[in-house]
């Protein structure tokens, strides 16, 4: 058995899609799983009271931990460390080996131009504490043996209807809707993105990979990273509109924060907009023969099966 916690995501419906090439015994765990593939055992659980994260990990050989809280920093510290904790817990209790699904919160401002695995871990924001924080709940277990585990992190990511993806948000959906794209800080400096089909392919290959276990890995992500202008001229281009960008400024990013209570979330994290950005996924790319989706190819595909 595979289990999926947080099985509702874009990446856990994706996940679902590419599981069965390695298992037909896959569970799907949110609070109102639905099947993506006809054998799919669904577990309904509110993975925020953990009393319930042990019941949904028993039988299982792997666990892949793709929750996704509110974007809220008050919100992962309460929720995060408790979450990780139980899973855990229940992992090696069960000797079920873990997943975890990541982002790069973690890393130092200086490593944003060039991430790697092997970057500094030094948080400048609040939400990157907490991640730093359980994915070294992690690494600490593996350390000493108790946990077999991965970390699979990727970039800002978009792909066909996601909701989670900035990019789809502020450039896909403004295009739809007739309006100007919209980009923080500078759109001049390049921005990484990884193409979620990719991600979950890639994150379910890691998961049933033996010897990519008790390390973390960097989901396949294009390396010819583009800016924010060119991101958008590919949207304009696909979605026959003009190739225009509206620039938010930091200050303006703040003010919209007093009254938007995602754009509040927002202003620690600008520090991924004021430099390149520059995801770097070669230590992948050298373990597995994988065909990473370049940005024309990727946003081409996000345009032509989005449904808004």
């Amino acid at each position: 058995m595979q289990t999926i916690l947080g099985a509702n995501g874009t990446i856990g419906t994706l996940l679902a899609k590419e599981l069965p090439a390695f298992t037909s015994q896959i569970r799907l765990v949110s609070r109102n799983p639905k099947k993506v593939n006809e054998s799919d055992h669904l577990y309904p659980a509110d993975l925020s009271d953990v009393s319930m994260v042990e019941k949904a990990i028993i039988g299982s050989e792997v666990v892949y931990l793709l929750v996704g809280f509110e974007y809220s920093a008050k919100v992962w510290k309460e929720n995060w460390p408790k979450l990780m904790r139980a899973t855990i817990d229940a992992c090696i209790k069960h000797n079920a080996k873990l997943v975890f699904f990541d982002n790069v919160y973690m890393y130092d401002q200086s490593a944003i131009s060039d991430m790697t695995e092997e970057s500094p871990l030094n948080p400048s924001s609040k939400k990157g504490a907490v991640r730093k924080e359980i994915a070294d709940m992690i690494l600490n277990e593996i350390k000493t043996g108790r946990l077999t585990a991965l970390i699979a992190r990727s970039a800002d990511f978009y792909g066909p209807n996601n909701e989670k993806s900035l990019l789809n948000e502020v450039v896909y959906k403004n295009i739809k809707k007739g309006k100007t794209s919209n980009w923080f800080i500078n759109p001049n400096l390049k921005h990484s993105f990884t193409y979620t089909p990719d991600a979950a392919k890639a994150t379910a290959i890691l998961g049933n990979t033996p010897d990519a276990f008790n390390q973390v890995w960097h989901l396949p992500t294009h390396p010819a990273a583009l800016t924010g202008k060119q991101l958008i001229s590919l949207f304009a281009k696909e979605m026959n509109a003009p190739d225009k960008v509206s620039v938010l400024p930091g200050w303006l990013i703040k003010a919209i924060g007093l009254f938007v209570p995602i754009m509040k979330e927002m202003p620690e994290m600008m520090y991924q907009y004021d430099r390149d950005y520059v995801f770097n996924s070669t230590k992948f790319d050298r373990r597995f023969d994988f065909k990473t989706t370049t940005y024309p190819d990727g946003i081409k595909e996000t345009v032509e099966k989005s449904i808004m």
